[in-house]
């Protein structure tokens, strides 16, 4: 959860020198080259059972692909970082809600009526940000969210076999195929500003978003129950608002952070009314 709260405000960093494009794409190029390393060198197969590639393929659409390249185009088209973390605030329970669909479990009502007041107050703070319609970014930032939720529940299921490492690396090099082709072309042929803050961002997303965080995190998912351990990223809105703040002297008013706190209560009573 940690490592995930910096995601957003390393973004906005990468892509002050970087394509947004080649920001999404290249750091699950980077961290494939890395999860290659790391596989080769602990003797483990570079490939998973090909029995099990069609969940591995739901991981990369969700992940590799799915929230970086949609959460980086919502930064790019003008929403903020504050701004992003409250939409996203939602994830925890879009993951829970996963969860219990993937597992045929019946959650009480009051998991339901909990997802729906978070699902509400994040369409009424989208709605006052921008005069009552919602825009493009926004729009982005929920197919952002589903795909993430969706990536952390298979990955979460397969890590109760397979230790987590080995899937985000195994995910991560299945895709090679299509990250590392698509990156060349985009290094060659979109403008390229290097700057301090521009690499260390997309080293940033690419060693620690992208492949580093989700090692402890499907390993607590898979231990700990995916809503029940999925509880540590309620605060991760919280914290990307203290480093947008820090970093990036980005200011927030009241409405900002009610918002966040009134997701954080809702996905608190569905992780704690999911059974």
């Amino acid at each position: 959860m940690l490592a995930f709260s910096g995601s957003f405000p390393a973004t906005v960093y990468a892509m002050q020198g970087f394509d947004p494009w080649l920001v999404a794409v290249g750091r699950a190029a980077l961290a494939g080259v890395l999860a290659l390393i790391c596989l080769g060198a602990s003797g483990r197969p570079l490939l998973p059972r090909r029995a099990e590639w069609p969940s591995y393929a739901l991981i990369s659409g969700g992940v590799v692909f799915g929230f970086p390249v949609f959460s980086g185009l919502a930064l790019a088209l003008g929403a903020g970082t504050a701004h992003s973390a409250v939409v996203i605030g939602l994830l925890p329970a879009a993951t829970a809600a996963c969860a219990v669909l993937r597992a045929s479990e019946r959650p009480r009502p009051l998991f339901w009526v909990a997802c729906a007041a978070g699902a509400a107050a994040i369409t009424a703070f989208t709605l006052i940000q921008h005069q009552g319609s919602a825009s493009w970014p926004d729009l982005l930032l929920v197919a952002a969210l589903l795909s993430a939720a969706a990536g952390y529940t298979e990955g979460a299921r397969l890590t109760r076999q397979t230790p987590g490492w080995q899937v985000i690396s195994h995910v991560l090099v299945l895709s090679l195929p299509v990250t590392l082709p698509v990156s060349a072309v985009l290094a060659l042929t979109t403008p390229i500003t290097i700057t301090p803050e521009a690499v260390a961002g997309l080293a940033y997303v690419a060693a620690i978003s992208m492949f580093l965080g989700f090692i402890p995190w499907y390993a607590g998912l898979a231990r700990g129950g995916i809503a029940r351990a999925g509880q540590t990223q309620l605060t991760q809105p919280l914290l990307t608002l203290v480093w947008a703040w820090f970093l990036m002297g980005e200011r927030f008013g009241p409405a900002t952070v009610l918002a966040a706190v009134a997701v954080l209560v809702c996905v608190a009573v569905t992780q704690r009314a999911r059974t």
